[in-house]
């Protein structure tokens, strides 16, 4: 009598291991930790340092080219009620458990500075004993555009700003590509030190760091977040949805729109890609000039 239920869940868990599969292998992960997504927490202060502080390309260019974690809530970001009205719609959480829809991102009175001064040379996770510095979002404190990866590898933990090393020069050219120079735009990540061999940041992790993240949405309040790759997806949308069921449709963040896309390291291992990211950034683009008076560079 419960052949059917059993077998609909061990469907279910296949088809989740076969998109954490597909995700590691975005990531171009190798080999995971048998502790991955269990705490990893360090009790005692880290020893880091403290944070210090192209060529255009033609839109045939990259049009043309060949074409490759659940999270748990987080505080509220500044300028969010930390309780829904009683009269908001229910949505379904991560775990099927039903809760008030989570009200519109008000525009906070933080600055950036005021946010980076808060992280500091963090320790409030284990990611600080390896890392070189904390690398925090860069670029325009007013950006209509933001761009929001997973981590930093080893050059962004070198050089302490993020995308900057060969996955960060292609995102460089996207953003060329749709009429914009990167400084005007906003580019940062989910976490802010570098996981040990770029693995995947775990759920305490990613829960520890991101409300800063949003608290810096807060601040510029964009009026479209691209997110890359399927961490940055969970994390700011918290979906059980991989990045290649809902890439190309624009999703809502408290009243933001997102638009989840590939990762540009994963367009680095699969070029194939690169025309459905094309066709992602233009639809960007285009929402960004459809706004009255304005264009995405203004």
């Amino acid at each position: 009598m419960t052949t059917k239920p059993a077998a609909s869940e061990v469907l279910q868990l296949l088809e989740e291991s076969r998109e954490y599969a597909r995700y590691l292998d975005e990531l171009g992960v190798e080999t995971t930790s048998p502790t991955t997504g269990q705490q990893e927490f360090s009790s005692a202060p880290c020893s880091a340092s403290a944070a210090s502080a192209p060529a255009r390309l033609k839109e045939e260019e990259f049009s043309t080219r060949a074409q490759p974690a659940i999270v748990s809530p987080a505080p509220p970001a500044a300028g969010v009620s930390a309780v829904a009205s009683a009269e908001a719609p229910l949505r379904d959480s991560l775990f099927g458990e039903l809760f008030p829809a989570t009200p519109a991102l008000s525009k906070s009175s933080e600055s950036l500075e005021e946010i980076w001064r808060d992280i500091g040379d963090c320790t409030r996770c284990g990611l600080c004993e390896g890392r070189t510095q904390v690398v925090n979002t860069h670029g325009n404190h007013k950006a209509r555009l933001m761009f929001v990866g997973e981590a930093p590898g080893a050059d962004e933990d070198a050089q302490g700003k993020p995308f900057v090393g060969r996955a960060g020069q292609l995102l460089t050219k996207i953003i060329e590509a749709i009429g914009l120079k990167r400084e005007e735009v906003l580019i940062g990540n989910v976490n802010r030190c570098r996981p040990p061999g770029n693995r995947q940041p775990t759920l305490e992790e990613a829960a520890i760091c991101r409300p800063f993240l949003f608290r810096e949405i807060a601040a510029v309040h964009p009026e479209v977040i691209v997110v890359m790759g399927n961490t940055a997806v969970r994390n700011l949308l918290e979906t059980r949805e991989g990045i290649t069921r809902i890439r190309g449709k624009f999703q809502d963040f408290r009243g933001i729109k997102v638009m989840p896309t590939f990762h540009p390291a994963y367009l680095l291992r699969d070029p194939s890609k690169k025309r459905e990211t094309w066709e992602d950034l233009k639809k960007v683009r285009d929402y960004l000039d459809s706004l009255p008076g304005k264009s995405p560079s203004s």
